[in-house]
């Protein structure tokens, strides 16, 4: 039995729908715990009546530190300091042998069983997952930024040394936790450099089909794509099934269109990825309005408590392009044909 976690709130309900229903496709042999960061959210998802999901409230992981530091953080900012503690959370409560954290736009592509049996094997009480960034200055600027590692499908066995890389993680997290580049720390994510570094057991996932994203698609080829059986390739390398990709930073703009931001050129391998993902969205989002009420902006999404920073991300980031074939019409989906 796979045991995973993640959060969200009522925005990112499409999302974490689409992320327990891509699980639900590939495999039976899990249990999602879903923390609802509102109360919309816990409700919607117990009606929904979801087989391998247990719901958590938000409230159920609060101690009064994390609300002194829910005041200072913005939103996202608040949701990377409760990465481990969710985490940590299903570790105690739950009777279960380990737990894997699951952004909630993520999406799966194949049973994620090969990844889980890979870690597994190789006896780690920590797993962690490469960028995969390109190695041009461009990536190792982005690493720079970033780290060398994505807080995104992140193990974590419950031993005493799982629970000690854990606990330091969380710790770290709790002391500072921002949309702010530094040396040694960027939100909750550049912490995860100092894992193979200062713990035994931690495994850095070596199956390239876990941890496709926009920020390395472009090292990949598309081999073939027969629904949502996916084969890609690096340059004339390895050819690997997609397990799961990363949807970050798809941007929704005026005139029902989005920004995908898929960093890569080769319209075959984009729209093979996005299209059925942004159909699905949309079917989900209907079914959110006409059965629960939902209503969708178009504001975008602030990641920084910095007010500045945070009104160019609201207002500005979805225009940023890369490629006009990023563009895409939510109204006309049925035409961008692989």
């Amino acid at each position: 039995m796979m045991n995973f976690c993640t959060l969200f709130d009522s925005y990112y309900l499409d999302k974490g729908i689409a992320l327990y229903r891509s699980l639900e496709a590939v495999t039976e042999d899990f249990t999602l715990y879903i923390f609802c960061f509102d109360e919309r959210a816990y409700e919607i998802l117990n009606d929904l009546g979801l087989n391998h999901a247990v719901m958590i409230r938000e409230k159920d992981i609060r101690t009064p530190a994390l609300l002194e530091k829910k005041k200072e953080r913005s939103k996202a900012e608040y949701c990377w300091t409760c990465t481990p503690i969710i985490i940590q959370y299903v570790l105690d409560r739950y009777p279960v042998r380990d737990c894997i954290y699951l952004d909630s736009d993520l999406y799966f592509y194949n049973n994620p069983a090969v990844l889980y049996d890979e870690i597994t094997s190789s006896e780690a009480d920590a797993a962690i997952v490469e960028h995969r960034f390109k190695d041009t200055d461009y990536g190792r600027r982005l690493e720079e930024r970033n780290g060398r590692f994505c807080v995104e499908f992140n193990y974590f066995k419950n031993t005493e040394n799982g629970r000690k890389i854990l606990s330091w993680w969380r710790d770290k997290c709790m002391d500072w936790c921002f949309d702010q580049p530094e040396p040694e720390r960027m939100g909750d994510q550049k912490y995860l450099n100092q894992f193979p570094k200062l713990f035994t057991g931690v495994h850095i996932l070596e199956h390239l089909g876990g941890g496709v994203a926009p920020w390395n698609l472009e090292r990949y080829t598309l081999v073939k794509c027969e629904g949502n059986d996916i084969l890609m390739q690096e340059g004339k390398g390895e050819v690997f099934p997609l397990v799961f990709y990363h949807f970050q930073n798809i941007r929704y703009m005026p005139g029902r269109r989005v920004n995908i931001k898929s960093q890569t050129k080769s319209k075959n391998l984009k729209y093979a990825i996005y299209i059925p993902y942004l159909k699905e969205i949309e079917e989900i989002r209907k079914e959110l309005i006409e059965d629960f009420g939902m209503s969708y902006s178009e504001k975008g999404i602030v990641r920084s408590s910095n007010p500045v920073i945070g009104f160019l991300q609201e207002h500005f980031a979805a225009f940023k392009l890369q490629s006009l074939s990023d563009v895409i019409c939510l109204d006309r989906l049925d035409r961008y044909q692989v």
